[in-house]
């Protein structure tokens, strides 16, 4: 971790230049660490991995279930935005603090924070914490954002929830210029939820963002940033520097922070921002990272090292490169929470940590849904994270011929999205999801017609259709051809893909 200065009201700039010499100049993938590294770590049962819920069996139960996301689906939605914490913070307030009941690790970044989130969340069970975990967006149902010991919260639990606090929420919405948001009210919903359980650390994930994102009104120990990348630029702006500087807003006083892989210009705001509140950082490719790793069946062995040392032959049934980093950094943030690298110069314990990566899901992300043409799910929706999977197909299968799918929203970087996956694509079948974000298919096929050339693009507006060419198009070769499909473009799609493929 980096020898940050104690009690200081201004960040040292000497310090500081240090520091960013030694995030510009070291190799982005350097995988072993210093011994001499500047870091602290020289002083000093799992839960099964969550299903993805389906809708209530009980009639009742699916009707109070319906009516809550009915009242939620009238105030404004996830990209509709008031840049401030007032409200969720008035609504904490009328809750007696709910937030503050429990320790917290708070993640941002552009991608990964959901397989990260469920990688600690792993982590603690398997060491006997109880767990919340708040992510966003959810896949198929509205339960799955609100976990509680590795699950997500139960239909009922979820409308009780609700009920319980939604006579504050109208107080709240009473008094000020604008109502809560949806996000704003389940935010509220899941630290009350966890205040109720109670939970011995939550796992918390922004929804954009993070200085005025609605989780934060938590005062983190912890602070995990994951890759930042472009996304969302109409709102946290057109850098990666620009959008760190929005993000590094839930590095609290006395923190630590656990830093991903990060551009140059992201780094220097991070770092600069951590110097300010005197907080410790830990770096991967310095304190922490991937030390090795090889593709296995299901999945990849990894070795990572941690801030109180390395941790070998570790099971992660994930694909693709990012997410041994995730795993990385989602080590690197469970030894922080228990003082390791700072209290402690020791390591985890290796078998309970190889039994929580081993139990570790994602659902949509490199998913496999089915075989025979093999069909995979993974929710990229940005240019980072499609290069990502890009990379992760090509690695994990050997497909002979690769069909894709995409749905993409609207308001997202879709022409970059496409540039990335024209390489691994024969052929692309564009379609929409069902919500008003997507973007419209003739306008999807206008940009991959310029992106992939016109006799590579089928356009078919309904998902079950397009999954239906896409798997017939795999197919073309011979049922053992080796052809597969890959459906992505946005969370959304991916979820009602998952639907339509049985999962669920």
């Amino acid at each position: 971790m980096s020898d940050l200065p104690q009690h200081a009201d201004e960040p040292d700039d000497h310090a500081f230049e240090e520091i960013v010499a030694a995030e510009t100049q070291r190799d982005p993938d350097l995988a072993v660490i210093e011994a001499g590294s500047r870091t602290l770590r020289t002083h000093g049962g799992a839960p099964a991995g969550d299903e993805v819920p389906t809708r209530p069996a009980d009639p009742e139960v699916d009707k109070a279930l319906r009516a809550v996301e009915t009242e939620l689906a009238g105030r404004w939605g996830e990209t509709k935005l008031e840049p401030s914490v007032t409200r969720i913070a008035a609504l904490m307030d009328v809750l007696g603090e709910p937030q503050k009941a429990y320790p917290s690790i708070h993640i941002t970044g552009t991608n990964g924070k959901t397989s990260t989130a469920r990688m600690i969340e792993a982590l603690f069970g398997a060491f006997e914490l109880r767990t919340g975990r708040y992510t966003s967006p959810h896949v198929q149902s509205i339960t799955e954002r609100i976990s509680l010991d590795g699950l997500p919260i139960s239909a009922e639990r979820f409308v009780e929830t609700y009920e319980d606090i939604k006579p504050y929420v109208e107080m709240v919405d009473a008094a000020q210029e604008y109502r809560l948001s949806f996000f704003e009210v389940l935010t509220g919903m899941a630290y009350a939820a966890f205040a109720d359980a109670p939970v011995d650390v939550a796992v918390v994930e922004v929804g954009m963002g993070g200085t005025w994102d609605a989780t934060n009104v938590i005062d983190a120990a912890v602070a995990v940033v994951t890759p930042i990348s472009l996304d969302h630029t109409d709102r946290l702006g057109s850098t990666p520097g620009e959008i760190a500087g929005e993000k590094s807003g839930i590095i609290k006083q006395d923190a630590t922070v656990i830093l991903a892989q990060q551009p140059v210009d992201a780094a220097q705001v991070m770092l600069k921002k951590a110097v300010s509140v005197d907080a410790t950082v830990a770096r991967e490719g310095m304190e922490f990272g991937v030390v090795g790793r090889e593709v296995a069946v299901g999945g990849q062995l990894v070795t990572l090292r941690g801030l109180g040392g390395e941790y070998e032959e570790i099971f992660l049934p994930l694909h693709g490169a990012h997410q041994a980093h995730n795993a990385a950094v989602a080590l690197a943030a469970v030894e922080a929470f228990f003082g390791i690298g700072a209290d402690h110069a020791r390591t985890l314990d290796i078998t309970t940590i190889r039994k929580a990566f081993a139990s570790v899901t994602s659902p949509g992300r490199m998913e496999v849904v089915r075989r025979s043409p093999t069909v995979v799910l993974d929710a990229a929706h940005n240019p980072a994270g499609a290069r990502a999977a890009a990379e992760a197909v090509g690695e994990a299968f050997s497909f002979s011929r690769l069909i894709g799918v995409v749905g993409a929203s609207a308001d997202k970087d879709v022409r970059g999205l496409l540039e990335v996956f024209e390489p691994i694509f024969a052929e692309i079948v564009v379609t929409k999801n069902s919500t008003p974000r997507s973007m419209d298919v003739d306008e999807l096929a206008a940009l991959a017609v310029e992106v992939f050339g016109e006799d590579r693009v089928q356009v078919e507006p309904r998902l079950d259709d397009a999954i239906e060419e896409a798997i017939t198009l795999a197919e073309e070769e011979g049922e053992f051809s080796g052809g597969g499909v890959l459906v992505t473009g946005s969370v959304i799609t991916v979820g009602e893909a998952r639907l339509l493929l049985g999962r669920g």
